[in-house]
């Protein structure tokens, strides 16, 4: 007897954010820049999913998000849409590509969009970027804020630290929180931000919170899957929990590969081609 597929989960799309909030459910982000993590991804049924600039640092192996091109998140953007279906596709708008002007911004927006599949975008700042994010949202374009340690503006906060810890600094990202909703934004990134202020933020606001080393009472979490899997290099941030070493298996099965071929166990017969019998005898004929 055959048994009928399951209905895949319902698609995600911005408002579902919102509901999930009002409801008290905690929804999951995670990075991806290629299709086979897209797909796994979606299909494990992470709700959204981003294709950060973060690619720079784990997969193009630059220091910091600045050098990331719009073609490297539209690139990287392609790939994943092909490989989700369910959760909600967002891309970050690099740097450079939300700063000279708002009718360039808005044209690296639809870029994304139109070219790419994102379904939303995501830049960094907080009063700064309230009226460029009214007018992307004029556009019909949603837009994801992103406060607190701005990982593209790390050479004037002087590296990635702690942001918003004296009651100066955490009262200004309370109101730029609250700036960038009344702005239009569906959600807004809490990264590295005392858990206390991160509370005081989703608590005050309608729109869920993304938190990234901001504690437990943000809305939605969110990782970048490489440190989640042992795919990055370097020390981790604080915040990071490892859920499995995908390089350590990496790094095993290529020494176990290169051991096989060095003393002739790879490839076997298994594993190779052989001629047809009738071309073989034929060929045993003439020699």
């Amino acid at each position: 007897m055959a048994y009928l597929k399951p209905d895949k989960p319902e698609k995600v799309y911005v408002p579902a954010l919102r509901a999930a909030k009002e409801k008290g459910e905690k929804l999951v982000c995670l990075t991806a820049y290629d299709y086979p993590t897209a797909r796994i991804v979606d299909e494990a049924g992470v709700d959204i999913i981003l294709v950060g600039d973060s690619i720079g640092n784990v997969i193009h192996g630059y220091d910091n998000t600045i050098p990331v091109t719009l073609d490297e998140i539209l690139s990287a953007l392609k790939a994943v849409k092909r490989g989700a279906s369910r959760a909600l596709l967002v891309a970050d708008m690099p740097y450079g590509t939300y700063h000279i002007n708002a009718d360039e911004s808005v044209r690296n927006a639809l870029k994304l969009m139109k070219e790419g599949g994102a379904e939303a975008v995501k830049l960094e700042g907080g009063r700064n970027r309230v009226e460029l994010v009214k007018r992307l949202i004029d556009e019909e374009i949603p837009v994801m804020g992103h406060i607190g340690l701005t990982p593209q503006s790390v050479h004037k906060l002087g590296g990635y630290a702690v942001q918003g810890k004296t009651a100066v600094d955490a009262q200004r990202l309370i109101e730029d929180a609250k700036m960038l909703e009344d702005a239009g934004a569906f959600a807004i990134v809490l990264e590295l931000v005392p858990r206390e202020i991160a509370k005081i933020v989703t608590k005050s606001l309608k729109i869920p919170t993304v938190g990234i080393g901001a504690g437990t009472d943000c809305d939605i979490q969110v990782l970048v899957t490489h440190d989640m899997i042992g795919m990055s290099f370097g020390r981790l941030p604080r915040f990071v929990r490892q859920y499995a070493n995908i390089r350590e298996v990496m790094t095993e099965a290529v020494t176990n590969w290169m051991e096989d071929v060095k003393n002739g166990n790879y490839p076997s017969d298994k594993e190779s081609y052989g001629l047809p019998a009738e071309a073989k005898a034929e060929l045993n004929r003439k020699s």
